[in-house]
């Protein structure tokens, strides 16, 4: 299975899996991944990190950016298989294990599904495994102060919202943000492409994603690697500042 690894700064690749990215950041041999796709995607996964040359068991950390399933679909696999460490933001390791579910529901879904693009989507994200309970067994909470001493040097920037935990990464090395689903720039549910915020369904507190843009309009970078949707070549705050602009 051919994985589609693009690499977009030095040591910094965009995969795009099933409607969902992940991002793999390498140092030598090993790596650190951020998200893991739908569980579905574990193929493509484990295709994108042979690509690249990285051992499954050369990962050094999976970070969530949240702990949606489509995002953390394989991440107990890893940890399970080769004790790789799981790390989320405080506030998103109990929704991780699984101690609760903030979630779009198949009955939202079902409310909306008369919108274009959300049945097709809808459809594809049961078959990837949209729905399957994965939680992981032992995440931990990221350290309180970056960088992370991980390939890549990461910096988690909480941006609660979308979900209660969700957590962005900044890359001061290459310029760059991993915003996971706190700022995007396409989703098939989504109308319009560029930069914006997800469609309310998806955000457990609207209001607060909202105001998470503003936290991403601060950080130092022209190169957005969102949770759906192409890379976004461009000064970050304006992304983030646009963003706000058309949820308002």
């Amino acid at each position: 299975m051919r994985a589609d690894v693009r690499q977009v700064a030095d040591g910094t690749h965009l995969v795009h899996g099933t409607h969902t990215n992940w991002v793999i950041l390498t140092e030598g041999d090993a790596a650190t991944l951020i998200d893991t796709g739908y569980p579905g995607d574990r193929a493509l996964l484990l295709a994108s990190l042979a690509t690249l040359g990285v051992r499954p068991g050369a990962v050094t950390a999976v970070l969530l950016t949240h702990a949606h399933t489509d995002h953390l679909g394989s991440a107990e696999h890893l940890r399970s298989a080769h004790g790789t460490p799981v790390l989320a933001h405080e506030a998103e390791v109990p929704h991780a294990r699984r101690d609760f579910l903030h979630q779009v529901t198949v009955g939202r879904v079902l409310r909306d599904v008369w919108r274009p693009g959300v049945l097709p989507w809808a459809l594809r994200a049961l078959r990837s495994g949209g729905t399957a309970h994965v939680p992981v067994r032992d995440p931990g909470p990221l350290p309180p102060a970056g960088p992370l001493d991980l390939p890549g040097r990461p910096v988690p920037v909480p941006t609660p919202g979308h979900t209660a935990g969700h957590c962005a990464f900044h890359l001061p090395g290459v310029g760059a943000v991993v915003s996971g689903d706190a700022l995007v720039t396409a989703h098939p549910t989504a109308r319009t492409s560029g930069p914006r915020l997800l469609p309310g369904m998806f955000d457990h507190d609207r209001a607060a994603a909202v105001t998470s843009l503003d936290v991403l309009a601060e950080l130092d970078a022209d190169l957005l690697l969102p949770g759906h949707g192409p890379a976004h070549r461009g000064p970050v705050r304006a992304a983030a500042l646009g963003a706000r602009e058309r949820a308002q």
